[in-house]
């Protein structure tokens, strides 16, 4: 069995069995949400220094520095470290959107991502009472986010891994609580009765009815949610990859003392690539959560984006490192729109590099992934999803076909020994009664 394989499945049974996992104390591991900080933000010649914008930074497997690309721009290195520049020649995103579920809108007005943006419904309820979308505060996190997906990189801009795709924008958590719903957990199902409802699943469920190929998850929490898991069902029903980062947990008192982090979801759930940060050495930051749910990992260290205003800056943490893999994922798409979700997954696992000495590790995954590699993998993989059709009369082997079976409904045999059985019977009743007649 492929080595892939085994983990995914590794993945999918742990995720059902992580609930003593998903309830720790928040006082345990901090609850960042965006994933994202923004460092040394340059806009209009202010120099700003250690920003953080709703929480998130950004620990190790082996140390391969990444390098810029001959003749390339040292801001484009996020970009050069997963290969995107040679999938470039195959496809650049065009037609795809990637949905972004997070805290915050970017300002789709800097250049990088000027046309690109459509905004959607803030999922929290926080939006104007007339329904108009998009005029929720546009924040670092979100510019950040969307520039590493969707970046145009022209005449010094960002470039994103698909320069070419749209992003959607729904807002899942509430600004300034940086928790989803206004709380650091998402309770536990509830059991029997009516299926609770959270602005995840809603995001979820109307990013897919909108035609998004990508869903990018950079927000997360602990708990596991009914409503959730079938939002994620429903959306990979409808061909849809999810990519979420697996959180900043690394450095908790939790994971300092027992070696592993909390689980967090979405990226916990069965069918979403989870995604770890390294980074520009190869190794995995010290934020980074490490668990069964990271199935691959991206840079998520000083990481080059466009900030609010048309500036830039550097932004860290797993949010990022998932942002690029959704971009990674989405050329994947554009090239093959109907890959299903699961085949990409394995394209980006199965290309990833470099793989850790065992093959797989619960720091960085399968390894950093190769976005030229995966798109190669996929041509592979996209003749598995056409069939052959067979004959109605084709069988292995050459001896004769087995008989039709036997038509429902009683056995005749057994009928007329039980109608003769019957029939004797009434006739010798018939006799014993005439006998006791004459007497």
């Amino acid at each position: 069995m492929p080595r892939w394989v085994a983990v995914w499945g590794v993945l999918a049974a742990s995720a059902s069995a992580v609930g003593p996992l998903a309830a720790g104390p928040a006082a345990a591991d901090p609850a960042p949400v965006d994933s994202v900080s923004v460092d040394s933000v340059s806009v209009d010649s202010v120099r700003v220094d250690s920003v953080r914008v709703d929480s998130a930074r950004v620990e190790s497997a082996r140390v391969t520095p990444f390098r810029t690309a001959p003749g390339g721009d040292a801001r484009r290195w996020a970009v050069d470290a997963v290969n995107a520049p040679a999938a470039w020649r195959v496809t650049r995103g065009s037609g795809v959107t990637v949905a972004v579920l997070g805290a915050d809108r970017p300002d789709e007005n800097v250049p990088e991502l000027r046309g690109r943006v459509t905004q959607g419904p803030d999922m929290t309820g926080l939006d104007r009472a007339d329904g108009a979308f998009g005029d929720g505060p546009t924040g670092r996190a979100g510019t950040a986010i969307a520039s590493l997906i969707a970046g145009g990189g022209r005449g010094g801009e960002i470039s994103g891994v698909a320069p070419e795709a749209s992003v959607l924008v729904i807002p899942v958590v509430e600004r300034g609580t940086g928790q989803p719903s206004g709380g650091a957990f998402v309770e536990p199902d509830p059991g029997p009765g009516l299926l609770g409802d959270t602005p995840f699943a809603r995001g979820i469920r109307y990013a897919a009815n909108q035609g998004a190929s990508v869903i990018c998850l950079p927000a997360s929490h602990y708990g596991v949610s009914r409503a959730e898991r079938e939002a994620v069902s429903y959306a990979l029903s409808r061909g849809v990859v999810l990519v979420a980062s697996v959180g900043d947990g690394g450095q908790s008192e939790y994971a300092r003392q027992n070696g592993t982090s909390y689980w967090r979801f979405p990226a916990g759930y069965p069918g979403v690539v989870g995604v770890a940060a390294v980074d520009r050495q190869g190794r995995k930051t010290p934020d980074s959560s490490d668990n069964l749910s990271v199935l691959v990992a991206a840079p998520g260290a000083d990481v080059p984006v466009a900030v609010p205003g048309g500036g830039h800056g550097t932004a860290s943490g797993t949010g990022v490192a998932g942002a690029i893999v959704a971009g990674a994922a989405a050329l994947i798409k554009a090239k093959y729109p109907d890959m299903a979700p699961e085949l990409v997954a394995r394209a980006l696992t199965s290309t990833s590099r470099p793989h850790p000495s065992p093959g797989y590790d619960d720091k960085v995954g399968f390894g950093v992934v190769d976005a030229a590699a995966a798109l190669a993998k996929a041509g592979e993989l996209s003749g598995y999803a056409r069939t052959v059709p067979v004959q109605d009369g084709a069988h292995f082997g050459g001896g004769p076909l087995s008989g039709a079976p036997a038509r429902p409904g009683p056995d005749p045999v057994r009928l007329w020994v039980y109608g003769i059985a019957a029939a004797l019977g009434a006739v010798g009743f018939g006799i014993a009664v005439s006998a006791l007649a004459r007497r």
